[in-house]
């Protein structure tokens, strides 16, 4: 019985984020619009509200084009399964209703995230052009990465609150928010997040300037969709999660998702201002920068806790 329920509050969740990912997607090209001193979409509904619906029906009434010399199969199955892990993700967030209880949530994360890279890929080489090829290779270096750094934040985070459950994090920054004792760690957790959804300026996967449209390049209509909802999911996935961990709030507050969505903003703000970095940059950044930052991080935190263990003892 409490699997049904759990089941049935999963399906009203995933409405709620694919709701959401539509108005992110609004948010996305307003903000982006008023950066560049003009108006975004105003003219569907009232001030372009329903634009994201009218996108949405145009894109699936469309005709799906497939390439002649694609491997059809996993062409057409990669979008599916994108857009499945980045709904599958969320059943780690501790909600305050029934729903399925992780007790192991860091871990599911992390293999979720890492289930991440093999849909690129897999959307890039079937494709068999060029310039997805290119554009998947690009995307997993990035991802594996960059995922190095965001499995030592985690594991430092983790130190201090002694479990892999999201719900530690609530209780432990009650009085203080580990966006406060690690303010640089939570910048490196942010930039990493931008790298692991491919968003600007670390969007090599898609680089349009130099790659038509990179991984996606032979995607039209529904698989395009797709795409570009697991994209807009995985944001507000990694804004949720970052409230969860570096400023802790309850998810019963109101509070909770305007600094959720104030993270979402962000992500846009980000693109809107920063050009695409040079891919050796990238690299750079990813094993000289973060990755000795998250381990100094690492062996402070282990002190840290070890020296609370010997002063309760």
């Amino acid at each position: 019985m409490v699997t049904m329920v759990g089941l049935v509050n999963y399906l009203i969740l995933i409405i709620f984020v694919l709701v959401a990912v539509a108005f992110v997607t609004l948010l996305e090209r307003k903000v982006l619009g008023y950066i560049q001193l003009r108006k975004g979409p105003n003219k569907v509904g009232y001030m372009g509200l329903l634009q994201p619906f009218a996108d949405a029906v145009k894109l699936f009434m469309k005709e799906q084009t497939v390439p002649t010399m694609s491997n059809f199969i996993p062409y057409y199955l990669s979008p599916v399964f994108s857009l499945f892990v980045a709904l599958l993700v969320w059943v780690v967030v501790p909600y305050d209703v029934v729903l399925f209880g992780f007790g192991m949530g860091v871990l599911f994360f992390l293999c979720c995230t890492s289930l991440g890279v093999y849909t690129t890929m897999s959307a890039g080489w079937s494709s068999n052009s060029k310039y997805s090829l290119l554009g998947c290779l690009r995307a997993v270096a990035q991802t594996i990465s960059y995922e190095v750094s965001l499995a030592l934040i985690l594991l430092s985070l983790l130190m201090l609150v002694g479990g892999v459950d999201f719900s530690l994090f609530m209780g432990y920054q009650r009085y203080l928010v580990f966006m406060v004792l690690a303010f640089p760690l939570g910048l490196v957790w942010f930039s990493s997040c931008l790298a692991e959804t491919n968003r600007t300026p670390f969007d090599f996967a898609e680089g349009e300037s130099e790659l038509v449209s990179g991984f996606n390049t032979e995607y039209s209509a529904g698989g395009f969709a797709l795409i570009f909802m697991s994209e807009y999911a995985s944001i507000l996935f990694m804004s949720v999660l970052f409230v969860i961990l570096f400023l802790g709030n309850s998810l019963g507050t109101l509070w909770f998702y305007l600094l959720a969505a104030l993270i979402s903003f962000c992500f846009v703000w980000v693109r809107g201002t920063l050009p695409r970095f040079r891919y050796d940059k990238l690299m750079y950044l990813a094993w000289k920068s973060f990755l000795p930052i998250s381990l100094n991080y690492l062996l402070f935190f282990l002190g840290l806790k070890s020296m609370f263990v010997v002063f309760l003892l």
